[in-house]
């Protein structure tokens, strides 16, 4: 099994920033990427940024230039940096791991920005 266990949102206002982490414990091996999604009240969930084993990093156009995703391996921790927040940031974040096929999630960490 693998556990997953995020931290860092909070309440921001908009144009602040956030770093929220994820720590992967467990059963961790064969990791293919991990990621941080989120769902905003009434909307599903989307993804926000991802990052391969190989340190390749994918983002949502929403937030393309704002955030930055990375991962110390050492930890097996992945980070998210965000700035330029906006209200519409607003959403529980998600920490996922895929392992080839596998998915695993944490809790969620809510993410407040105010106007």
């Amino acid at each position: 099994q693998v556990q997953l266990v995020e931290s860092g949102g909070g309440l921001v206002q908009a144009g602040g920033s956030l770093r929220l982490s994820c720590a992967a414990s467990g059963s961790i091996f064969s990791i293919k990427a991990m990621g941080w999604y989120r769902q905003a009240p009434g909307k599903q969930r989307e993804l926000v940024a991802v990052i391969s084993s190989g340190g390749i990093a994918n983002y949502a156009d929403s937030v393309q230039g704002r955030f930055t995703i990375s991962r110390d391996n050492a930890k097996n921790t992945v980070y998210l940096q965000m700035n330029s927040l906006k209200p519409e940031d607003t959403a529980v974040y998600y920490c996922n791991l895929d392992r080839y096929g596998i998915y695993y999630w944490g809790k969620g960490t809510l993410v407040t920005v105010s106007s």
